[in-house]
């Protein structure tokens, strides 16, 4: 164990433990403090995201933002087939059901099969003035498509935002990999990942670019979704001196002061931390550049934050 190289491991040298020891000292250690509003702040900043939304984990923001579109029993989310399994968890946690999509050479989903399937599979229909869109094979309604960025490989986005908005789909961008990830040329040139569809969602579990031990991120385009999001993150309890009134099912899925302060220490080491992620990537790049295997490079049309190199082999 002692000589094992571990796939991932966070780099904790700057003030996170400074920032640990003011929340212990000042007893704010729960989900109330200042550290998780200042580092909702700093990734809203960071990002460009009008509002960010501090929540659990990644999967809780995910689960959260398919209930914020809409998504309920036996709707069809459209998701890529090769994705960890939280965008297909949340789905079902919302009791929905997953249509997997084939992804693309940077392993995020294939748009162009995407589009087909829209085009030719699905049809579209008018109800209270808004268009619906129905699977024709299952007769269900499709309400949101999940994006992921996989290995912090932006997707391409740019033909699908507009043929979904004509469909009434909602994106949802599982940004849980990305962080750093921006798009560098097309419509979306300097957005962040997660900024381009209705609803982004970070992830910082330990094995992150930067980490608050377990925490995720709801990145929203408005005010109205960013409270939203937070009264239902928060048990849903209506403000009061003393009275407890809940006014609808929700979740307690709010971050921690203890793990924010370490996302707020980690902030302050993220072009750092981003900076050796992409020497590292140089380096494996420079080492397979002769071999019968494929590093997987990040798209022409993004510059990603190279949270995991990859490889294809020749063989199985």
């Amino acid at each position: 164990i002692h000589n094992m190289i571990h796939l991932h491991e966070p780099l904790l040298a700057g003030n996170e433990r400074k920032y640990i020891n003011n929340c212990i000292d000042q007893g704010w250690i729960s989900s109330t403090g200042k550290y998780v509003e200042t580092f909702e702040k700093k990734i809203a900043k960071y990002t460009g995201a009008k509002y960010a939304v501090a929540c659990i984990n990644g999967t809780s923001a995910l689960q959260i933002s398919l209930r914020l579109v809409g998504v309920g029993i036996n709707d069809e989310v459209i998701v890529p087939s090769m994705t960890f399994i939280a965008p297909v968890n949340a789905i079902n946690y919302n009791n929905a059901k997953p249509i997997f999509m084939d992804n693309d050479d940077y392993y995020t989903i294939d748009v162009n099969k995407t589009i087909e399937f829209l085009n030719k599979e699905t049809r579209t229909i008018l109800r209270k003035k808004l268009p619906i869109t129905i699977n024709k094979k299952t007769g269900n309604r499709i309400v949101a498509l999940i994006v992921v960025h996989l290995f912090g490989n932006a997707a391409k986005l740019d033909k699908l935002t507009d043929l979904c908005r004509t469909k009434n789909i909602s994106i949802i961008e599982d940004a849980a990999e990305s962080i750093g990830t921006f798009y560098k040329s097309g419509r979306f040139r300097n957005k962040h990942t997660g900024t381009v569809g209705k609803i982004g969602c970070l992830s910082f579990n330990g094995n992150k670019i930067i980490t608050t031990g377990g925490g995720g991120m709801v990145l929203c385009k408005s005010k109205t979704q960013a409270e939203k999001t937070k009264h239902i993150t928060t048990t849903a309890k209506v403000a009061h001196a003393y009275e407890f009134f809940h006014d609808q099912p929700a979740f307690n899925y709010r971050m921690p002061n203890l793990n924010a302060a370490l996302g707020c220490g980690q902030m302050e080491m993220l072009t750092e931390i981003l900076a050796k992620k992409r020497s590292l990537a140089s380096s494996y790049q420079r080492f397979f550049q002769n071999s019968d295997y494929q590093f997987v490079e990040e798209p022409k049309y993004a510059k990603s934050n190279y949270w995991l190199n990859a490889i294809i082999c020749p063989t199985k």
